[in-house]
């Protein structure tokens, strides 16, 4: 066997530390896939959200692999290798570090990524795999690979987002031919995206009940919130160009008896043109595993999304979220949730600062309705995190079947995942985690 090209990274965040309360491992049902390879452009300690929901129960009945974008060193000198962060839910995060002379050469980078992995995954046994695309831009790196079946779960329209490259809607195109299974984040994306696949299926954001349900029973105040007044308004999430940053300045000028809790990290815009009135509270990210406790001090949770590009197909995750706290929610009217949530009259609806204000001095007193508790409990009852995997299985394990008869199981040989002759890799010293 070749040398290993790989730095092993044991240290664990505290954000992946976090098992989902409601685990695959619980559900009753068994199958058998190959290993599972996903390529992201989230970072997975960055925020917990539905790559991770999806990937911690893949992990608990096979191997996964999440493979990051490339890290570049500024020491042009440094060899391509890849580095390996085992996370106590089973996912290895994959990294390959790169040299900065390569950062302004695509190809040559993504042919340097290519060799990287194939030579990691040859060492790691790896011959039937799937392969599952978060971004279209991960082509670049992994086309030369034959996977047995290729998903896209398309979470969000990536090319309205800020910064998104330029090419990212012919890679799309491209991931689109060779994909298998389109999943989305939402009905309104599937409504864009069944028109450029013919098996597309929505999937829109669940909930993990048990873990923010912890927000309804006997929970100790996050110190950091401890000293804010009520009634507090809380919104959390990455802030970002979809935050309606306007909306938040007016309702906190209009209302300074309410005081405003912000929870997540400040990414893509200049935390300067933010609100910075005396009952704005910024309190930057904070671990999945301590969200409950926050959200069981507010008295209103807030979806305070501008209407623009980056916001016309989401499916906010934060929704069943913010409800199964026992939260009562006031949002901009995103489509994905006037449709189920407004529709159904479990979440109020205002697109200006002054209904919105409105709205929040109804929801101020929602918590005393048992309807609207027992009807969104109700509509929760239908959704999980683990049917939403359990379904995507069926789906992928259908098709599989339906390529070659033997095709789900793993214990058949199949072909290396290398698709051509990797060269040697000149090995690195080994290198801290980043």
């Amino acid at each position: 066997m070749p040398p290993s090209s790989t730095v092993e990274a044991s240290a664990r965040t505290s954000a992946t530390a976090v098992r989902p309360s409601e685990s695959a491992a619980e559900n009753p049902s068994t199958y058998s896939l190959p290993d599972l390879v996903c390529f992201a452009h989230l970072h997975w300690d960055f925020v917990w959200q539905r790559p991770q929901h999806l990937m911690s129960r893949f992990a608990q009945q096979g191997r996964v692999f999440y493979v990051e974008d490339a890290f570049y060193h500024n020491d042009d000198l440094i060899e391509p290798h890849v580095e390996i962060k085992d996370r106590d839910n089973g996912v290895k995060v994959v990294v390959v570090h790169l040299p900065q002379r390569l950062r302004a050469d695509e190809e040559a980078a993504d042919q340097a990524q290519f060799e990287v992995l194939s030579h990691y995954f040859s060492e790691q046994g790896v011959t039937n795999y799937i392969f599952w695309y978060y971004t279209p831009m991960a082509l670049g790196k992994s086309r030369q690979f034959t996977p047995k079946l290729t998903v896209y779960d398309c979470m969000d329209e990536l090319a309205a987002f800020k910064f998104a490259p330029p090419e990212l809607k012919k890679r799309e195109q491209e991931l689109f031919t060779k994909a298998d299974l389109v999943f989305t984040g939402g009905h309104t994306l599937y409504e864009s995206k069944r028109e450029q696949h013919p098996d597309a299926h929505p999937f829109p954001s669940s909930i993990d009940k048990a873990h923010f349900g912890q927000a309804r029973g006997p929970m100790a105040e996050p110190a950091d919130q401890a000293g804010i007044a009520h009634p507090r308004i809380g919104f959390f999430g990455v802030v970002d160009e979809r935050l309606d940053i306007e909306l938040l300045r007016q309702l906190s000028q209009n209302h300074p008896e309410w005081q405003f809790v912000i929870i997540g990290p400040v990414v893509k815009i200049d935390p300067a043109t933010l609100p910075r009135t005396a009952n704005v509270h910024y309190l930057g990210g904070k671990d999945y595993k301590e969200l409950p406790a926050y959200l069981k001090g507010w008295d209103v949770a807030t979806l305070l999304f501008a209407d623009n590009e980056s916001t016309k197909f989401i499916s906010p995750t934060k929704t069943p979220e913010y409800l199964a706290a026992g939260n009562a929610v006031v949002s901009t009217p995103i489509r994905d949730v006037v449709r189920p949530y407004g529709d159904l009259d479990l979440v109020h609806i205002a697109d200006n600062a002054a209904d919105f204000g409105k709205a929040i001095e109804k929801a101020l007193v929602q918590h005393h309705d048992a309807d609207w508790r027992q009807r969104t409990d109700d509509y929760l009852a239908t959704i999980s995190w683990d049917q939403t995997w359990q379904q995507m299985v069926d789906l992928m394990q259908a098709r599989l079947a339906a390529k070659t008869p033997d095709a789900a199981t793993t214990t058949q040989a199949h072909e290396p995942l290398m698709a051509t002759k990797v060269p040697e890799v000149t090995l690195p010293p080994i290198m801290p985690a980043r």
